[in-house]
């Protein structure tokens, strides 16, 4: 496993991030392991040098962080593991259960700890923008965890570059802590955080952590077509791909990985995490691991060196897509 420093931060990470919302339970979910299930995971991850491990309150309704935060106490060092979650999304049916005001973010910051089992997050993630919540409310909700000891680093995750560039300079101007990653929508098949997200992130030492590397599983190469249902657990009941990528086009980009990794004699996924890895902004790739090769690929992807020519071939078939993820 080879490490780096998140942004222009001091904290090191392993250059793949294990993705949690895989764990917790498939009431949630189909294709979400339970606890038992989820075990092998996270002890082969820390094995595999994996320190950098992802989730968000609300996945499996909070499932997902009970399970993080016992595997992790099982078979981790906590001192050198880096632990993130998110908050945002409604988490049960009050009107304060949601959103980024004050009391939300205090409340769902107290109860991320306790299902964690830990004293303090290492990453704490809003998981969207809240249209609802005056940016200053949250970011000086935010700076008071930080302050407290409760929160670390604060991240924030897929929104637009002006708005992510306002709450940088608000946090600036106030003095409060800044958003040190972004965790955003980008992949092969979806470039579009190119044009502004990725060149602010680099000019204000934002380290970029992708969710879906791998476009929900299309660039795996497991898929005969962008509407396939049938290869996997997830892509049966997943209704957010059908959004995500359904462009005529898109199958191309697919099809150049599959080239590329065929010439290279390694699994697709690896071809298509190498690539993000290849940009100097990007940290750690979020991946998701329901298979023992989802994770070994994963780490492999790290050592995989492309070659300018294959990067050309890995691109040139992009064609240019409306905002999504956000």
């Amino acid at each position: 496993m080879k490490y780096a420093n998140l942004g222009h931060t001091g904290l090191r990470v392993s250059r793949i991030c294990l993705g949690c919302m895989s764990y917790g339970t498939p009431k949630w979910r189909p294709w979400v392991l339970d606890e038992e299930a989820a075990q092998p995971f996270f002890r082969r991850a820390v094995e595999l040098g994996v320190t950098f491990f992802d989730t968000a309150n609300m996945y499996s309704d909070g499932v997902s962080e009970e399970v993080t935060g016992r595997a992790l106490r099982k078979y981790a060092k906590l001192d050198e593991v880096v632990l993130a979650t998110k908050v945002y999304f409604p988490t049960g049916s009050g009107q304060n259960e949601r959103g980024l005001s004050r009391k939300a973010i205090t409340q769902a910051c107290e109860a991320s700890l306790k299902r964690l089992g830990v004293d303090t997050i290492d990453l704490y993630q809003i998981h969207r923008m809240d249209p609802n919540t005056p940016i200053e409310e949250t970011l000086s909700a935010l700076d008071q965890l930080v302050r407290q000891g409760k929160v670390r680093y604060l991240g924030a995750s897929s929104a637009y570059a002006w708005q992510f560039m306002r709450a940088l300079s608000v946090s600036e101007r106030n003095g409060w802590a800044r958003f040190v990653s972004m965790q955003n929508h980008y992949n092969l098949v979806y470039r579009e955080e190119e044009r502004e997200m990725l060149p602010l992130c680099e000019a204000e030492g934002v380290g970029v952590i992708p969710w879906s590397p791998l476009a929900r599983g299309l660039l795996a190469g497991s898929r005969k077509s962008l509407d396939d249902k049938e290869a996997t657990t997830r892509a049966g009941s997943d209704t957010l791909s059908p959004m995500l990528y359904n462009q005529p086009g898109d199958w191309d980009v697919v099809e150049a990985v599959k080239q590329v990794a065929e010439a290279r004699k390694a699994p697709p996924a690896q071809v298509a995490l190498a690539w993000l890895l290849s940009k100097p902004v990007v940290t750690a790739p979020i991946i998701g691991a329901t298979k023992p090769e989802h994770l070994e690929d994963a780490v492999k992807a790290v050592s995989l060196k492309l070659t300018p020519e294959e990067v050309k071939a890995l691109e040139a078939p992009y064609k240019p897509h409306a905002v999504r993820g956000l």
